[in-house]
């Protein structure tokens, strides 16, 4: 169900852009959009890894520094049916992790020191079950596809507005004119929001019920969620940013819970929901469930 529900965003995205477009421009502003969101979508899926690696200072973290940590990695990988991701160390002290790659063959799980420094080994295990589920599931291709059409959403407006400016009112053949210029500047971006939103809290909870099933129990990754939760709120993160707080497995810019329409702005669903939710699924005791190779419970 949650596929479905993130192919049905996914395209309401893309037509909200292409829409956009062509409101904005008759049928060439559709070609461009089109065109720019093909470039956008291209240009993320080579290189998103890299950026946001550099712009976190993540380094890559050698098997020597860190034996247990690969080890567990390499293990939950082979449960999941993918290549050992990367391994990469964030210098920030807020307890928190991200995965990134187009493809599971270019799969990268990067931790931060404070997760390291804070968290049991069983939950460290429960968080690198949620990362490599993302892989599995390709939520991090999936999340880059979101983040772009996003993004280009917010830029064809900015192109619009700035064509409207200097273009002069007798020469313009299309287009909504100033008036639809400044609501389209204030819904469209709004909405494309809310909808890559949408998509990233979908994402959680199924990386959260594939981790519980790598590992056979969801009672570390619980563990780990509780203490992220409570890092992230007395622990300001030294490299997280808006544009990358989606990545993380909890908000690395606020803590506590979302309430009311406060949810729809949230980049996660409230941990205490992800932890019901983990429980509801792999009950305590419960036998361990089968794996499929796409991490799906069976």
């Amino acid at each position: 169900m949650s596929t479905v529900k993130v192919g049905l965003l996914l395209t309401a995205l893309t037509l909200l852009f292409v829409l956009l477009g062509g409101w904005l421009g008759g049928p060439t502003g559709m070609i461009v959009a089109l065109a720019l969101a093909l470039a956008m979508n291209v240009g993320s899926y080579w290189f998103s890894d890299r950026i946001v690696l550099r712009v976190t200072g993540a380094e890559p973290l050698s098997r020597t520094a860190a034996p247990e940590l690969h080890a567990t990695t390499e293990r939950l990988a082979a449960r999941a049916g993918i290549p050992t991701p990367r391994l990469y160390l964030v210098p920030d002290p807020q307890p928190n992790a991200f995965a990134t790659g187009r493809s599971p063959e270019y799969g990268v799980v990067a931790v931060n020191q404070g997760l390291l420094d804070r968290l049991s080994p069983r939950e460290v295990e429960g968080v690198i079950a949620h990362e490599i589920a993302h892989i599995a599931n390709r939520d991090t291709l999936t999340m880059t596809i979101a983040a772009s059409l996003a993004g280009a959403v917010m830029t064809l407006v900015n192109l619009a507005q700035w064509a409207a400016v200097f273009t002069p009112s007798s020469d313009r053949e299309h287009g909504p004119g100033l008036l639809g210029l400044l609501v389209a500047a204030l819904l469209a971006p709004l909405a494309a929001t809310l909808i890559q939103l949408a998509v990233s809290r979908t994402r959680e909870f199924a990386a959260d019920a594939s981790a519980a099933a790598y590992v056979g129990s969801p009672q570390g990754l619980i563990g780990a969620l509780q203490n992220l939760e409570r890092g992230a709120t007395q622990i300001p993160s030294s490299t997280a940013r808006p544009a990358t707080a989606h990545m993380s497995i909890v908000n690395p810019l606020s803590g506590g819970t979302a309430g009311g329409l406060t949810r729809l702005f949230s980049t996660h669903p409230p941990v205490a929901d992800r932890v019901a939710a983990l429980r509801a699924v792999v009950p305590h005791g419960a036998p361990r469930p089968s794996v499929s190779a796409r991490g799906v419970l069976s």
